[in-house]
């Protein structure tokens, strides 16, 4: 279908018009104005008194693992998980999302059975969302069992994106020993004495990152995106960069942060961080991070709703709104390198938000629409 998107206030990558329209053909945008084409007899729908961003393109969110099993031994169908995972996306003004699984076997929900199960299942039912999920496979690279498994989801192309993760104690996130310990015990329902052997185990045995090398070989070579994860030092990103990664995720420094935007990666930081002013584990602030120019982008985390709330807040602190939006959609975009989408830009992908004050009032996907609020009245 197409039709004309009228009279909103429009965010575009390098500014923001007060009163745009913007033509959608083909799931594609096709023409941005600042005064309506009075000759079209398309569609309209009129956005006065609303706000027109891109869709928000999340590149790292933890979230369907808590879906399929949001308490302790409560099992729910990996479709139902799915479908209500879609629901909170696309509600949330997000129209690109990767879902973030983990291979490693451990305490709480990850496994590498698990994860398999979840990779194929989204790639099962990818025609039934409405937000286009794709698969972000974290490789843990202190569990080595986990190869044979991502070689294999790698060649049958069911991975889009991998990240190298060194969850270790005494280093990058759990720098603090006890934090360590605190977080295996708490939030994943471990044993604190086997945690503690754990801890002491690893920094008895340092890892070797050999294993990483070929996992990193094998998804350049098929031209995935490959990130980093937790980085804590000039060092680490330096060890990163060799190994091939072009996304910096996460860095729990100043350092390394800085580190990795002189190497040229992108460097991406939770949305929960910067929404609520700082790392719930005492890891660099997101906000400290952007001011100081070595942060590129935000996702989700574990929590959707940050992203675009979080944009929101920067652009209160005083950061112009195309530039905050950015954050949340034209930069992942690029990290991942999806190409056309990201952006209200003519050629682009008709992936677009539509904000009522600072509710999603309606969002698109290729110019078909996702979700609407009750508020909202869309036209013929």
């Amino acid at each position: 279908m197409n039709y004309w998107l009228e009279n909103a206030k429009v965010v575009l990558p390098d500014q923001t018009l007060e009163r745009g329209f913007v033509r959608i053909e083909d799931g594609h945008i096709a023409q941005i104005e600042e005064m309506p084409d009075p000759s079209s007899s398309l569609p309209r729908v009129d956005l006065s008194h609303h706000t027109l961003l891109p869709g928000i393109v999340d590149i790292h969110g933890d979230m369907l693992e808590r879906e399929l099993e949001p308490r302790p031994n409560t099992l729910f169908p990996l479709e139902i998980a799915l479908a209500e995972l879609d629901k909170r996306l696309c509600s949330n003004g997000i129209t690109t999302a990767y879902a973030a699984v983990a291979l490693a076997d451990g305490p709480g929900l990850r496994s590498e059975s698990r994860a398999e199960s979840l990779i194929h299942a989204i790639h099962q039912i990818t025609d039934e969302l409405r937000c286009n999920i794709l698969v972000h496979v974290r490789f843990e690279v202190s569990v080595p069992s986990g190869v044979p498994l991502l070689e294999r989801l790698l060649k049958e192309n069911l991975v889009q994106m991998v990240s190298l993760m060194d969850h270790t104690p005494g280093q990058g996130q759990f720098r603090n020993l006890e934090y360590y310990v605190e977080y295996m015990t708490k939030w994943l329902g471990g044993n604190r004495e086997a945690a503690q052997a754990t801890a002491q185990a690893h920094l008895e045995t340092p890892i070797s990152w050999e294993v990483a090398k070929g996992i990193a070989g094998l998804a350049l070579e098929r031209q995935i995106p490959l990130a980093s994860h937790d980085d804590d030092t000039a060092d680490k990103v330096a060890l990163m960069q060799q190994l091939g990664t072009s996304i910096a995720e996460f860095p729990v420094t100043l350092e390394a942060a800085k580190a990795a935007a002189q190497a040229g990666m992108s460097v991406i930081m939770g949305a929960p961080n910067a929404l609520r002013g700082g790392s719930h584990s005492g890891n660099l602030s997101a906000l400290e991070g952007i001011e100081a120019g070595v942060v590129h982008g935000l996702c989700a985390d574990y929590h959707p709703a940050s992203l675009l709330h979080a944009a929101l807040r920067i652009a209160a602190d005083g950061m112009p709104l195309h530039k905050a939006v950015n954050l949340v959609s034209l930069e992942p975009a690029k990290a991942a390198g999806l190409v056309g989408r990201g952006a209200i830009q003519t050629g682009f992908k008709a992936d677009l938000t539509v904000l009522r004050g600072s509710r999603v009032a309606a969002t698109w996907r290729e110019g078909k629409l996702i979700y609407a609020d009750f508020g909202l009245r869309i036209g013929s």
